[in-house]
């Protein structure tokens, strides 16, 4: 009991948990979830390669069943659930989750659409050349090997890493308290990023990322960012990056079409992608698609079918990048393990000179290893020559002496070891030509340790030897192969496509026309303005335009209100159409005095029965909803009568007494709203007419016998809220410019 009671201690719960959860979180941070700077790796996948390196797993070799594979790894190396293992063994065999594919996987290992791999069981697995190259040197002591978990095996701490793995692969993982997310790269472009960190050490971040470019995702897509943004992302190692799907316009013939989307972005389940579309069209959230087909084999290819031939494709597309994850981002987070073990986030160019460092630490531990193994082949080796050059005495002292190895090593000053080897020598080693070639060998290899021992004095010569090996794995696998080549391409967003009522509509011309009483209709096709139609008994025409179905209808009442009406949505037919007061909310004392069709970038001059008036612009014009948009204010008993578009220079108008007025248009204000400046004075009456007209051109009245364009102005000529001189003999007595 008293041993018992020897052996507890009394400790702080807060202080015991912050300790404990500690260790918990560095355990998830160095041994589970941040991968390590120099092999790109985290530990299940450096446990993974190297179990398969040793079952002989290489390209040349036959496939083994993964559940062999997962079943090495978790007893030897990885103490954690087989199906973790196999779930990451299954990713790094999939071409569309990893830039370059570690594992060579024969089965289902899942797909693009979301679905699982396989069992471990059925589906089985090799090595890639890529990981290869990834554990290139292991043998040539060119990292530090550790003990397994349950000290029977030994393990790498990091691979060789002859491939920059980290950015050509990228990484996520959330560990306690931080976060990777490292998008993969074109291994060509990040070799020549390298060969410049090499060549200028001092090299600025703006011509590293010029090489670099951006990510190369293995689904391809496109990245929409500017190269600032993409610049700053690489500097901080933090920021995001935009990718679009990439698609094309295929052509049915006869004015018909329909969009493929070939790409997609990056861990993007295509499935859900599709479902997500078919709902938005289900809830008609995208009007201007009609129907969407998943036509994919091993190539995506969704099929999007336009509402009609006259839908915008750029405009779909952008209806769908807004609403769906044919558009998504990237939060790249390059947190990482640098060479101490130390969990950083680390700019680009730091990136690649750890990657640097670490590749001439392997090369110097390959180089001293190579040396060791030279000297110990010369030394061998010079006493083969020893024995040649006095054979029969060796073969003497082995025949007689009882103690050869002792008399040999006296008699010619040989180590022990190479007395060994003499004694280890076959008869048929004793042939001339065997001695030309050990002679040959000794030769090769005192050349061999010349350079590795120029190498090992020299950093300039080390880097030389660097930049070769990195051109040596840009030339294996780089952009001329077919797994080297960029997938990802650019493409700057430059402005935003708006959505037009043009899109949802097919474009038909109609004649609009609206009666006296108020009713509207259209009819197909522009027809004469100068017919007759047809009204009720009592009713009669107010105006007719010609219009297309894709348009806008803008309506100008006395009380100064503009309302606005898709002229798709006019009912047409044989009928007398339907009331305006249907369509919008039109005061039961007022009245529609001007109908037009809506012009982007169009001015308007509008004015009241008063002479009073101002310029707006076509952005005030749109209504957005039924009750119109009030743009003039009226005084008591005045009323708007008119609304003319700009289309010169000069203003005439004329009163109820005949008064002719003709000034500049620039002497009108603009407003956005209110009752605007005097026109015209008038002592009695108002204003009747008002058009504006080409200074060289003149205005123009109707006459008897037709009409006149008047160019000489000089005596109507003045400025505005002046009262003018009288019309010119012959203007009509309604005093109306023209006939309606």
């Amino acid at each position: 009991m008293a041993e018992t009671e020897e052996k507890i201690k009394n400790v702080g719960l807060a202080e015991e948990l912050s300790s404990r959860y500690l260790s918990y979180a560095m355990s998830t941070i160095v041994s589970r979830s941040l991968p390590d700077v120099r092999d790109g790796l985290k530990p299940v996948h450096r446990r993974l390669m190297y179990a398969m390196r040793q079952l002989h797993l290489d390209p040349k070799s036959g496939f083994k069943k993964c559940a062999r594979v997962v079943g090495d790894v978790i007893g030897k190396y990885h103490p954690h659930g087989d199906s973790a293992v196999y779930q990451a063994m299954a990713r790094l065999a999939q071409d569309f989750s990893v830039r370059y594919p570690l594992v060579d996987g024969q089965g289902n290992f899942g797909n693009i659409d979301g679905d699982g791999p396989a069992a471990m069981r059925y589906t089985e697995a090799r090595l890639t050349e890529y990981a290869m190259a990834l554990m290139e040197g292991l043998n040539d002591d060119a990292v530090d090997f550790r003990d397994t978990y349950d000290g029977e095996e030994a393990e790498p701490v990091v691979m060789p890493s002859a491939v920059p793995n980290l950015l050509c692969n990228g990484a996520s993982g959330i560990a306690v308290g931080m976060a990777t997310n490292i998008p993969p790269h074109n291994l060509a472009e990040v070799c020549d990023a390298l060969q410049l960190l090499i060549e200028n050490p001092e090299v600025g971040m703006e011509p590293l990322v010029r090489k670099l470019r951006g990510p190369d995702f293995p689904t391809g897509g496109v990245i929409i960012d500017k190269f600032s943004s993409i610049l700053e992302t690489y500097t901080q190692g933090k920021g995001v990056f935009r990718i679009r799907a990439k698609w094309e316009k295929e052509d049915l013939g006869l004015g018909q079409y329909q969009i493929v989307i070939t790409e997609i972005p990056y861990q993007v389940i295509k499935s859900k992608l599709i479902e997500r579309i078919a709902v938005l069209l289900q809830e008609k959230k995208i009007p201007l698609l009609n129907d969407i087909r998943d036509e994919s084999s091993h190539d995506v290819r969704i099929v999007l079918e336009p509402k009609n031939r006259n839908v915008d494709a750029a405009m779909l597309m952008e209806m769908l990048f807004k609403q769906t994850e044919l558009e998504s981002r990237f939060n790249m987070n390059m947190n990482v393990l640098d060479s101490d073990g130390v969990p950083r986030v680390l700019s680009i160019k730091e990136v690649l000179a750890e990657y640097l460092r670490h590749r001439q630490n392997v090369l110097l531990r390959k180089s001293k290893y190579r040396l060791e193994k030279i000297n110990a082949r010369l030394e061998i080796l010079s006493g083969y020559l020893i024995a040649y050059l006095n054979l029969d005495e060796i073969i003497r002292i082995i025949r007689e002496e009882d103690d050869a190895k002792s008399v040999m090593m006296k008699e010619f000053s040989l180590s022990e070891n190479q007395a060994e080897a003499i004694l280890n020598m076959k008869l048929r080693s004793l042939r001339k030509l065997e001695e030309k070639e050990i002679k040959k060998e000794f030769d090769d290899l005192n050349e061999e340790k010349g350079s590795l021992e120029a190498l090992l004095a020299d950093e300039q010569i080390q880097w030389h030897k660097i930049s070769e090996e990195i051109a040596a794995i840009k030339e294996k696998f780089g952009k001329k192969t077919a797994l080297g080549k960029r997938r990802t391409e650019f493409s700057e967003v430059t402005e935003e496509i708006e959505i037009s009522m043009e899109a949802l509509v097919e474009k038909e011309p109609i004649t609009v026309i609206l009666s006296q009483k108020g009713w509207i209709r259209c009819m197909k096709g522009h027809v004469s303005l100068t017919d007759e139609f047809k009204f009720k008994d009592d009713d009669s025409l107010l105006t007719a335009i010609h219009a297309q179905t894709t348009d806008k209808i803008i309506l100008f009442d006395n009380s100064g209100k503009f309302f606005t009406i898709p002229a798709n949505e006019i009912p047409s037919g044989r009928g007398f159409g339907q009331p305006l007061r249907l369509m919008i909310d039109l005061g039961n004392t007022d009245n529609i005095c001007e109908m037009f069709v809506f012009e982007p970038k169009a001015n308007y001059i509008i004015a009241s029965n008063t002479g009073h008036g101002f310029v707006v612009d076509e952005n005030h014009l749109i209504a957005q909803t039924r009750n119109g948009r009030k743009i003039m204010n009226l005084a008591d008993n005045e009323k708007a009568v008119l609304c003319r578009k700009i289309t010169g220079d000069m203003v005439a108008i004329i009163g109820d007494n005949r008064k002719l007025l003709i000034f500049k248009i620039e002497e009108i204000p603009t407003m956005a709203r209110g009752r605007g400046v005097a026109l015209q004075k008038y002592k009695d009456g108002g204003m009747s007419d008002l058009q504006i007209f080409k200074e060289e051109e003149g205005f123009t009245y109707t006459r008897a016998g037709g009409t006149k364009t008047e160019t000489d102005l000089i005596t109507w000529l003045g400025h505005r809220a002046q009262v003018g001189k009288l019309a010119p003999f012959g203007f009509p007595k309604n005093n109306k410019f023209l006939k309606d």
